[in-house]
């Protein structure tokens, strides 16, 4: 009969030990989450500014090869991030497929210039830096008129430093609750054996020596649970690629392996942390306290 009531008890054990486990990967998740929007929020914030652009309307006499001409000489100014000519032919397309197939029938000539669309430094994008940048754009004798988006340009720069603040308490609350779900997960687990802790310390055993395999045993299960909570957030990147592939120049490596990093050394911390103080606890703990 002990035979089997061992088993059953090592099968209870390897399954409690298993949900920890997961539930403590599931936490390390969220936190890698959002580790990695922290991390990657420099590079967000410069990826949304360099895709806004600036329409450079040319003179009317101006010609495609004067066009691509300027907008090759403006790769040397320094907040230029990127020049493309757009040609007669491909403004007109662009309006047929915005205003319809008869729109430019009742013109002899298409009324569409020769323009540059151009693209900024991620630093100059800001309210007070496009009028210099119009200023520039404005010197050469083919421009006519110089579009900024103004006002988009406003809100872009003042919702980024809304959700910068919002993500940063984002972020804090969800540590805490990382730490106090782990806490928690540590706690029912450790309390199981609240029972062989009394024993230990009724025979002698020091709090350090009762202490040392469950820490033991913490290490071990923070090495797990964050090793499955990278695995997911590794798969969880790699669909967003498939989804979206503009994703894959926005996440760098190096970041990713410090975000990977810091879910690695949060697990461990996080669950030696909470093992030592629950064992503390049981330790100090009255038999009668063991009974509640």
């Amino acid at each position: 009969m002990a035979r089997p009531e061992k088993k059953l008890m090592r099968k209870r054990i390897v399954n409690a030990y298993l949900s920890s486990v997961i539930s403590i990967s599931l936490v390390l998740l969220l936190t890698g989450i959002a580790a990695l929007l922290a991390v990657n929020a420099r590079s967000v914030s410069r990826y949304l500014k360099e895709n806004m652009h600036v329409s450079v309307l040319l003179k009317d006499e101006a010609t495609d090869a004067q066009a691509q001409a300027w907008a090759a000489s403006l790769g040397a100014l320094p907040y230029v991030h990127n020049a493309r000519v757009i040609t007669r032919e491909e403004g007109a397309e662009e309006l047929k497929d915005m205003l319809g197939e008869d729109f430019l029938d009742v013109f002899e000539t298409s009324p569409v210039p020769v323009s540059v669309d151009v693209t900024l430094e991620a630093d100059y994008v800001h309210p007070d830096s496009l009028a210099l940048v119009t200023r520039g754009l404005s010197q050469s004798p083919l421009v006519d008129e110089v579009e900024t988006q103004q006002t988009v340009v406003e809100a872009l720069t003042s919702n980024l430093a809304r959700i910068s603040i919002v993500l940063g308490v984002f972020i804090l609350l969800l540590l805490f609750i990382s730490f106090v779900l782990i806490n928690n997960t540590v706690r029912v687990s450790v309390f199981a054996r609240r029972f062989t802790i009394h024993t230990m310390k009724l025979v002698g055993a020091t709090r350090g020596f009762i202490r040392a395999p469950f820490v033991r045993a913490a290490v071990l299960q923070g090495l797990a649970s964050s090793v499955l909570a990278v695995g997911m957030l590794w798969a969880l990147l790699e669909a967003a690629r498939r989804s979206f592939p503009e994703l894959a120049s926005l996440v760098d490596l190096k970041q990713l392996l410090l975000v990977c990093g810091i879910v690695v050394v949060a697990g461990v911390l996080l669950c030696v942390v909470s093992t030592a103080l629950v064992v503390n606890r049981l330790v100090a703990a009255s038999k009668d306290d063991l009974y509640y």
